[in-house]
């Protein structure tokens, strides 16, 4: 299981399934199991608990791939 982490700002929010939109400095972490799929969480930096992000059943079909759709992920994000 690999873990990738990330910070970034988002000033106009993004979508949790929990609590709805949050914003501000946020962390994305991304978790790609040895089957390719890959689970979704955001936070605020420092805080304990974690959101999920809407939709489900994320699978890659080559596991070298987790990092670049990590980096694309706070890329996106990080416009919203």
């Amino acid at each position: 299981m690999e873990k990738l982490s990330s910070t970034f700002t988002a000033s106009h929010g993004v979508m949790t399934t929990e609590v709805g939109v949050i914003s501000g400095e946020l962390e994305l972490r991304t978790t790609c199991n040895e089957d390719g799929e890959l689970s979704l969480e955001i936070t605020y930096v420092g805080a304990a608990e974690w959101y999920t992000l809407p939709g489900d059943d994320y699978n890659l079909h080559d596991l070298r791939d987790h990092e670049v759709v990590h980096r694309m992920l706070v890329t996106v994000l990080e416009r919203s």
